[in-house]
């Protein structure tokens, strides 16, 4: 038997964990119907990613998250983490207190689709990042701010957060 090099084990532990996302999701939409799933997955995503993001930056050694240069930082490294090979999605700063993310393709999505929802679907994926910013005590607001799918709504999908650090969270 071979040993897993470190990028074949963190992406076969991402993909495992994936599985077993999109079968938890599955089964309770079979048990609880659409409104309650999407309802339950959002708070348990917004759950998880309080404690994931409290979790990265002690592991990190990150401090509080006082700057847009220590958050940009700190997401660099989260995604370095936690992203698969699969996740088609990128992220940028144009501008200095601005990120943007565009997907090309949303595993999520694909998912939903499959199993008939895609229309009733409400993302869990973007409240996963907005309960780090949360959890962090960051002020920000995200454009568009929509609670559904997307790409099923628009034929794409985005989100563009703006930060406020400073005198400007204090406002």
């Amino acid at each position: 038997m071979r040993s897993l090099e470190t990028e074949e084990l963190k992406q076969l532990l991402i993909k495992c964990w994936m599985t077993h996302d999109a079968m938890w999701f599955r089964h309770c939409l079979e048990v609880c119907g659409i409104e309650q799933t999407n309802r339950i997955n959002k708070a348990a995503v917004r759950s998880m990613a309080a404690v994931e993001i409290r979790r990265l930056t002690k592991a990190l050694g990150v401090g509080e998250v006082r700057s847009m240069d220590t958050l940009r930082e700190l997401i660099d490294a989260a995604w370095q983490l936690i992203k698969a090979d699969f996740m088609e999605f990128t992220y940028s700063y144009p501008a200095p207190t601005l990120m943007r993310w565009d997907v090309r393709r949303c595993f999520a999505f694909d998912g939903v689709t499959q199993l008939g929802v895609a229309d009733q679907y409400q993302c869990g994926i973007f409240p996963r990042v907005e309960a780090w910013f949360d959890a962090l005590g960051i002020k920000y607001t995200v454009t568009p701010a929509i609670g559904g799918c997307m790409i099923q709504s628009e034929g794409k999908c985005f989100r563009e957060y703006t930060f406020a650090f400073g005198e400007e969270a204090r406002a």
